[in-house]
């Protein structure tokens, strides 16, 4: 079956209400195996408590959670009527987010198996995020989805355990809120709703519980930054690439770079507002006479 035909069967099933229905019965079938070879080793892959399942099973109760979450989005005021205009955003070939977040679901954990490891007698799957990632582009590209949606896709899995990292700290400072709305950019509100979804399939809970949990009130809590994030991206940088080229005799490269998006984040996080104050916070920078961690925040 040509590939494009694959993509379609497979967005009209993830298009369904309960497309985890589908996708189980597929897997008893042994469909879902011959068009995702990848999930094979997933199905004999333990965790370790808290979690109750497999590797497998519970991804597969993570596309359940995700269906919940869509079905009940209405219990997550005040964000309700916004998540469900994003969600319904097209990311070309008649996939929309809602189609983007069951497959995130279904493939986040795709690379414990070959990260499983066994550290002073604890499992451990470190950097399955970062395997997964590359697995699911190169499935991605294999479905033949569109271009958006495999960089949509890698994205979500490359950070799906960034909201559960930033649960962790007694704080999310405005710097750390500040990097995960930038390097998730328009997927921010994905992730966060792959987090609440992952979080419930770990014993098989619901996800609108976990919404009304502590660790939903991180989800609720970045959420409510969003906004503002958003309003802050849309303003003009204070300076550009020549200017600081000019600014420090550097030719063009990486290091302008560098430098140019050192700036960008000073100026959103309100540490300079003109120019002149950019310019003279990255000489700081550059000649360590401040540092990440002198500026707190």
């Amino acid at each position: 079956m040509a590939p494009e035909r694959v993509r379609e069967e497979l967005v009209r099933l993830l298009g369904l209400p309960r497309a985890s229905r589908g996708l189980r019965e597929m897997d008893r079938l042994g469909l879902l195996e011959t068009l995702v070879p990848e999930i094979a080793p997933m199905k004999s892959a333990s965790q370790p408590k808290p979690h109750r399942f497999s590797v497998w099973e519970h991804s597969l109760k993570t596309v359940e959670a995700a269906e919940s979450l869509l079905a009940g989005l209405a219990a997550l005021t005040p964000y309700a009527e916004e998540l469900a205009a994003h969600v319904a955003e097209p990311l070309g070939d008649r996939l929309t987010r809602r189609h983007l977040l069951k497959l995130a679901a279904l493939f986040h954990d795709i690379a414990k198996p070959q990260t499983r490891q066994v550290i002073d007698g604890r499992i451990r799957f470190i950097g399955h995020d970062l395997e997964g990632a590359v697995l699911a582009r190169a499935i991605g590209r294999r479905l033949k989805l569109s271009g958006r949606a495999v960089d949509a896709l890698e994205r979500l899995v490359r950070h799906h355990l960034r909201p559960m990292h930033l649960g962790q700290v007694a704080e999310v400072t405005r710097r750390a809120r500040y990097r995960f709305f930038r390097d998730l950019g328009e997927e921010a509100r994905d992730l966060l709703l792959l987090a609440l979804a992952d979080a419930a399939a770990v014993r098989g809970d619901s996800p609108i519980a976990v919404w009304r949990s502590p660790s939903g009130r991180l989800v609720a809590d970045l959420l409510s930054g969003w906004r503002e994030d958003r309003t802050q991206a849309a303003t003009p940088p204070l300076v550009r690439g020549e200017e600081v080229m000019a600014a420090f005799g550097l030719p063009p490269g990486p290091e302008v770079g560098r430098l140019l998006a050192l700036a960008r984040e000073a100026q959103d996080l309100g540490q300079v507002s003109t120019r002149d104050e950019a310019l003279a916070y990255l000489a700081a920078r550059r000649t360590g006479r401040l540092t990440e961690e002198a500026e707190g925040s």
